[in-house]
């Protein structure tokens, strides 16, 4: 406890300081565990044949619609299939989703951000009339107006959640640009000749880029429940093994006879979301020098 009481400069009562500690050792078991759960899931996207007990496609007609055991953990379906190896196999298709969405969304919405916020005028005036266009369409409402207009795939669906998701990028990176371009060491940098794409890449944008780390941290569960959301309404991907969001349709329907079949993929998305939030928060507590000395 004496590093605590010393960075304030005032000892801390003993009964304050412990429960500080608590308080602390509780957020690291938070991350601990959003961790382990973070580590789990992207194993299962990236080596689902290890993970799932059985293979997604196989139905064992002589147990359609058993309950949860030993046997088969998350019970099966209608078809007789086992819905946990369809929920271990289904996270890679909602994983990609997720991810590209969230890589082309802030790639794209950081580059407009950053040619407004550091060029300005007339072009700051263009790109962010468009992006305020933007952000008055719900970002679900927009994703689903391009994926129902560009029909149910994986590239359509990864293409609807980035586009909606630019406007967020756009602004914060633009925000992030006009701020650090009115600091000391750019002006200094400008005032002895270096060109502006030498400041813009090496003084500037690596400065800028933490909020946008952040965001698309956290902005990953959002995509990924986006993405449920459209393949529930049957806008996702077409595929013999469906996503989360297809588990999900696929059980709304036998909540009665067999609730296991939605119950799991919606904790599994409902798993994934919370340890991400809780590891973008990290993160961001990590990134944020202001709230790094207040911790």
């Amino acid at each position: 406890m004496k590093n605590i009481s010393e960075s304030s400069g005032v000892p801390l009562p003993r009964w304050k300081a412990y429960r500080l500690k608590g308080k602390l050792s509780a957020s690291n078991l938070s991350v601990s565990v959003a961790g382990f759960v973070l580590l789990f899931i992207f194993l299962c996207a990236l080596f689902p044949t290890w993970i799932a007990p059985y293979a997604p496609t196989k139905m064992f007609t002589d147990q359609i619609l058993a309950a949860p055991s030993f046997t088969h953990f998350f019970g099966t379906d209608y078809f007789g299939r086992d819905v946990f190896s369809l929920v271990v196999h289904g996270s890679r298709d909602s994983l990609i989703i997720g991810v590209s969405a969230v890589v082309i969304g802030g790639l794209a919405g950081g580059a407009i951000g950053a040619l407004a916020g550091y060029l300005g005028g007339i072009i700051e005036a263009i790109f962010m009339r468009i992006i305020e266009v933007l952000m008055t369409i719900p970002g679900i409402l927009l994703a689903l107006a391009i994926a129902a207009a560009l029909g149910p795939s994986l590239k359509n669906i990864v293409l609807a959640i980035a586009i909606s998701s630019i406007p967020g990028y756009a602004r914060v990176m633009r925000g992030q640009m006009i701020s650090i371009k009115k600091r000391p060491y750019v002006a200094a940098s400008r005032s002895i000749g270096t060109s502006n794409t030498r400041i813009l890449f090496w003084h500037i944008l690596p400065n800028a880029w933490a909020p946008i780390l952040v965001m698309a941290t956290i902005g990953l569960g959002s995509a990924i429940l986006t993405g449920a959301g459209l393949s529930f309404l049957g806008l996702g991907v077409i595929k013999e093994v469906p996503d989360w969001g297809a588990l999900l349709s696929q059980g709304r329907n036998y909540l009665t006879a067999g609730w296991w079949m939605a119950t799991f993929p919606g904790l599994a998305i409902t798993a994934f979301v919370l340890a991400i939030n809780i590891a973008g928060d990290k993160l961001q507590d990590v990134t944020n020098p202001k709230t790094s000395k207040g911790r």
